[in-house]
């Protein structure tokens, strides 16, 4: 037998390697919801990753997820998700905005509202006790770097992926500062691809969703923004990453009007988002890579 003969005989042994596959999970606040609605819809599909990913309020569904990665899991995430409300995770008060603009303190709320919420609806105290790998992602206050937690108190590692600066307080973990995922890396594609990730569902909060006006209010505006170059970004990685693994995004809820800091809208947004993932997974959506068209630049009025 020749050489050649042997080699091809060796490779045609080797089994196929199945790929790996990454639910990667981004920020959004509230609109953390809308994942929810994308994640059911997955499932019943009969679709479970290898491991997940998450960013802030990402984060906290890659957490919940790794921890019960069945239907009813996802069902009591839903539920957790349509009962919570803004004072559940950040309770704002007048002491706290004069505390902060007195230089008393350096955020806004303390996470112990948010620190409860977690350890009571959390089935484990380790990242590493989940039972899907699970891999958190927060920011180094100092440097701004991506940290990836994959071992640890899983409470503290969410809290400090979800800690928004000037809101909540930073995270000390093993002698750094952490705060929000979000701020270093929103959709946390680099991170699967570097834990070896070959398949990749990203299931996507926030973005720029088309405007047919501008918006009318400082906060409005700087919000928008905001996503503007959230979704810019995540283009940007999506191209990028288009030849280091198959890349799928779950289609974004669009129009959307609501604010990431407005949790009584939360069955809402997984309703739409669920609707928007069935339709897009009964057209082939994981047959075939490719970049939504939500994420694209375009207008209402030209569809």
């Amino acid at each position: 037998m020749s050489s050649t003969d042997s080699t091809l005989s060796n490779l045609q042994a080797e089994p196929l390697r199945a790929p790996l596959t990454a639910f990667v999970f981004s920020a959004g606040g509230s609109l953390g919801a809308i994942e929810v609605g994308m994640l059911r819809e997955l499932v019943n599909r009969g679709e479970r990753p290898d491991f997940v990913v998450g960013a802030s309020a990402g984060a906290i569904n890659a957490a919940y997820f790794a921890g019960n990665p069945t239907r009813d899991g996802v069902a009591m995430l839903e539920a957790l998700w349509c009962r919570v409300r803004r004072q559940d995770i950040m309770p704002f008060s007048m002491f706290g905005l004069l505390d902060m603009v007195l230089g008393r303190r350096t955020h806004l709320v303390e996470a112990t509202a948010l620190r409860i919420l977690l350890e009571k609806n959390l089935s484990f105290a380790r990242v590493e006790q989940a039972a899907l790998p699970l891999h958190i992602v927060a920011t180094d206050l100092l440097s701004g770097n991506e940290v990836v937690i994959s071992s640890g108190p899983v409470v503290d590692a969410v809290l400090a992926s979800a800690a928004i600066p000037g809101v909540f307080p930073s995270v000390r973990i093993d002698g750094r500062d952490l705060v929000d995922g979000g701020v270093a890396d929103n959709t946390p594609i680099s991170v699967a691809i570097a834990l070896g990730a070959t398949r990749i569902i990203v299931l996507p909060a926030v973005f720029a969703c088309p405007l047919d006006v501008p918006p009318t209010s400082a906060i409005a505006q700087a919000t928008h923004a905001l996503t503007l170059v959230i979704a810019r970004q995540l283009v940007r990685d999506l191209e990028f990453y288009a030849t280091r693994a198959e890349l799928f995004v779950a289609p974004p809820v669009c129009p959307l009007n609501i604010s990431p800091y407005d949790y009584t809208q939360c069955a809402r947004l997984i309703a739409l988002a669920a609707e928007t993932t069935r339709a897009w997974l009964d057209d082939g959506g994981l047959g075939h890579a490719f970049i939504a068209g939500e994420l694209r630049e375009y207008s209402h009025t030209a569809q």
